[in-house]
């Protein structure tokens, strides 16, 4: 993890001055880059998102689905809190702390949009951070990569339908061709590039992705950090007269985090799965692909939207929550093989 990376969330920070800063002395350019749509769908942040999202998809190959036997009993427990308990949890505490809790506090007309960007956030599994995570944990990585590879797969068919009930269950009208819209923008046209893409590269001297990624990782966050500057000029007259409301959104994603990590680690050791997978499997349960969530939270409910910032704040609070988890599953490695885990050669057989 290199140190722009991991001060990623320090950048954030400063990315959401300086948006402040610009929407309020240029008013006029930021009014009309959010109004360059078509078929809602806003040009310039279109672009950036790609220039997000396709390098990362760039670093997953689909081949390694055929790793997955190999460790099904920790990708069982990760695809079981990613898909059958993560967004559900989310639409849950959102609605506890946003639609209930915390809603006096909060814009009236807004708390319904805060939540679908929670449910957009946690209904998206992390594919790319999440290597660095693994990495930093020593996890094991064909199993890391198996899991990103599959849960990349099932979001493609997924997703619109796992989003479309969460919202019509939280009574938010799920507009349909919006939302595949989206899906089809931001995960079927990127993947399939990105797959055609990694072939090409890969079928080269057997240098060339890892070139190739080393130019668009650095790309890649760029387009981050440009997306946020231009999301908080956009809500900057709103966070001014709130400045509660980010402090607000955390906690939910906070407790959401911790609950998933934790019992996706907890429900690896039942089960005997080795330490170096069930560090990684507690790692992708809590993480998430904010990036799609942006995209989608955008696409669907506005660039102005509480949707829209409701995810930005899942990127700020995705670093650090993150590393504490990763030095959370490392100290208690010998309270986890002094339970029923069993060794990785025994997983595997």
């Amino acid at each position: 993890m290199n140190s722009f990376e991991r001060y990623l969330s320090v950048w954030v920070a400063l990315c959401i001055l300086v948006g402040i800063a610009v929407g309020h002395v240029m008013p006029g350019p930021v009014r009309a880059i959010a109004a360059a749509e078509i078929a809602r769908v806003n040009i310039p942040i279109a672009i950036l998102i790609w220039l997000m999202i396709v390098p990362m998809l760039l670093k997953i190959d689909f081949g390694a689905l055929g790793q997955v036997r190999e460790h099904w009993r920790g990708v069982g427990v990760t695809v079981f809190i990613n898909w059958a308990v993560k967004p559900f949890s989310m639409a849950l505490l959102g609605s506890f702390f946003i639609g209930h809790l915390f809603a006096p506090l909060l814009p009236a007309g807004q708390i319904s949009s805060y939540i679908a960007g929670l449910i957009l956030l946690a209904a998206a599994p992390c594919t790319a951070m999440v290597f660095v995570w693994s990495n930093l944990c020593e996890g094991e990585p064909h199993f890391t990569l198996s899991q990103v590879a599959l849960n990349d797969l099932i979001m493609v068919f997924a997703f619109a339908p796992l989003v479309g009930l969460l919202l019509g269950v939280a009574a938010i009208a799920v507009p349909w061709d919006t939302l595949m819209l989206s899906v089809a923008l931001y995960i079927v046209v990127p993947v399939a590039i990105a797959q055609l893409w990694r072939r090409a590269l890969v079928a080269g001297d057997g240098t060339a992705l890892g070139k190739t990624l080393a130019i668009l990782q650095p790309l890649s966050l760029a387009a981050l950090l440009m997306t946020l500057v231009l999301l908080f000029a956009f809500q900057g007259e709103q966070i001014l007269a709130q400045p509660l409301v980010i402090v607000l959104l955390a906690v939910p994603i906070l407790i959401q985090v911790y609950f998933n990590a934790g019992l996706a680690y907890w429900l690896s050791r039942r089960f005997g799965v080795a330490w170096c997978v069930a560090a990684p499997s507690a790692l992708i349960g809590a993480s998430n692909f904010f990036e799609l969530a942006v995209a989608a939270a955008i696409s669907i409910f506005g660039i102005n939207s509480g949707a829209a910032l409701a995810t930005v704040v899942g990127v700020l609070v995705e670093v650090p929550v993150m590393l504490s988890v990763v030095r959370i599953v490392t100290a208690t490695r010998d309270w986890y093989e002094a339970g029923p885990a069993r060794s990785a050669n025994t997983e595997l057989s």
